[in-house]
């Protein structure tokens, strides 16, 4: 067995290396995907011992106390954000709505509907060009899909 003088040096990078570099490109992509799937598959709203949303100014104010109490939690939240949109500005109601769903995130499912109908009232309450002017990326922009499609 004879050994060389000078060692023999590899050409290439090996498949070790490359399938190294692949993994540390893609396994943090998947694991933040991952993640955040989880995390917006689990139930977080629990059982809820009272009331969650303050509904005794929008049943005071359609007079009908019996009724809101057989509502679904998220028309009660649009009632309440569209008054306050006339009473305040979209802004307000959307700051509103960013944090009612950060507080209950079984709301989530019905916040584009939610900010799209927002939309569609300050087209109503303040015209196309202000309204817009008070969009931002609350659920999906939709909000601005409101305001829009309500322009035309």
């Amino acid at each position: 067995m004879t050994h060389s003088i000078n060692p023999q040096t590899r050409r290439g990078r090996g498949p070790a290396r490359r399938i190294g570099r692949s993994l540390a490109l893609v396994l943090p992509v998947v694991l933040v995907l991952s993640g955040t799937l989880a995390v917006a598959g689990v139930n977080w709203s629990g059982t809820p011992s009272g009331p969650v949303l303050p509904v005794a100014d929008t049943a005071a104010a359609s007079g009908a106390s019996s009724r809101s109490d057989a509502r679904a939690p998220h028309e009660v939240l649009r009632d309440r954000l569209l008054v306050e949109l006339q009473e305040e500005n979209p802004g307000v109601a959307l700051t509103q709505l960013q944090q009612a769903v950060n507080d209950r995130p079984s709301l989530a499912k019905h916040c584009a509907s939610i900010a799209r109908s927002l939309g569609r009232a300050a087209v109503r309450v303040y015209g196309p060009t202000q309204a817009q002017s008070y969009a931002r990326p609350v659920c999906d922009t939709s909000f601005a899909t409101g305001v829009v499609r309500a322009a035309r």
